[in-house]
């Protein structure tokens, strides 16, 4: 039964194209969540355990966006406009976010063991989880749909333009799913410019290699260590827009566990600290959930977690056999 239908697969053209635009929809999902992750340990050496909750939030607040604007029923130009408008508002808002919590919380460790960053971030995480609890239903968004507060009825988030699939030739595809990976290959662009033709990129990657050294050259290394922070944490918001509108993700108050456990691994069999490591691991654990999804819908196997077992599998190996990850370094991160 798993070997026909793996043949099926690979043998029909159409259905594997099918398989891969959704493989690489899920990855770009991934490289925008994991990306935020990997810059704020591959420079301050900081697990966030908060990463998520930001996520979360960011989903969150482009629903109460999107029904405040009325975009669902606009045009696909007008909806173009409002989605980049929200996103950016998501962006910067978590960013201011996450500025205040570095500055106010997360600095005050940078001297102590680990443990203690883990132990804050997770506390952290916590708060804003319940926080969001007490505002919203527990099922507040839902395929699209939204809800804020207990009695309000539920409605529609996602516009018009990106909703149902189109066929081209024999192949149909999810409409969101070009959304997703456009703004994934914008994501990988945009970081690569940041930490390559700019500046403060130059400051970062100098405070990845050696933290000591730059702050001898006059590098201001505190203030780098919150604008990545920032600008992780913003990025992290910024995919949940994609998540409230993504159908294959039901959103709600454990989207912020959902999406940072994927994250972690992405960030471990990347490398830490490796953004390249980041982009390859973020397509390999995005083909596999794809694949894990469509075997599941086909009836090949009837075990529901089989993606989360194959990614996790994966992990597993990769600790095994290279602990640093694909395109990790020793030492990379460490300003203990």
């Amino acid at each position: 039964m798993i070997l026909g239908d793996l043949l099926d697969l690979f043998t029909s053209p159409s259905r594997l194209i099918a398989v891969l635009i959704e493989g690489l929809a899920k990855a770009s999902l991934y490289v925008m969540i994991a990306s935020g992750l990997t810059l704020i340990f591959g420079l301050m050496d900081v697990i966030n355990f908060a990463h998520g909750a930001f996520t979360m939030y960011g989903a969150y607040m482009a629903g109460g966006l999107i029904l405040a604007v009325g975009a669902a029923e606009m045009g696909f130009a007008m909806v173009v406009v409002v989605f980049l408008l929200v996103m950016l508002t998501i962006f910067l808002v978590l960013a201011l976010v996450g500025t205040v919590m570095e500055v106010s919380l997360i600095r005050r460790l940078y001297e102590y063991p680990p443990i203690f960053q883990i132990l804050l971030t997770f506390g952290i995480a916590i708060t804003l989880e319940e926080f969001m609890r007490m505002f919203v239903e527990f099922q507040g968004i839902n395929n699209g749909q939204y809800r804020f507060g207990w009695e309000t009825p539920r409605l529609e988030t996602v516009p018009t333009a990106l909703r149902g699939a189109t066929d081209i030739g024999l192949v149909r595809f999810e409409n969101i799913h070009v959304l997703e990976i456009l703004l994934g290959v914008v994501t990988i662009v945009a970081i690569w410019t940041f930490l390559n033709r700019t500046r403060y990129g130059l400051f970062v990657r100098a405070g990845v290699e050696d933290e000591e050294m730059a702050a001898a050259l006059g590098i201001n290394v505190k203030q780098t260590f919150t604008v990545v922070f920032a600008i992780g944490s913003g990025i992290a918001g910024a995919a949940g827009v994609i998540l409230m509108w993504d159908p294959l993700w039901s959103v709600s108050v454990p989207l912020a566990l959902a999406v940072l456990l994927p994250a972690f691994v992405i960030v471990i069999v990347g490398g830490l600290g490796s953004f390249k490591g980041t982009v390859v691991a973020s397509l390999l654990v995005g083909m596999i959930d794809a694949f894990g999804t469509w075997a599941f819908q086909t009836g090949a196997i009837t075990f529901t977690g089989i993606d989360d077992m194959m990614i996790f599998g994966i992990l597993v190996v990769m600790l095994i056999l290279q602990p640093r990850g694909l395109f990790g370094v020793e030492g990379q991160g460490d300003h203990g």
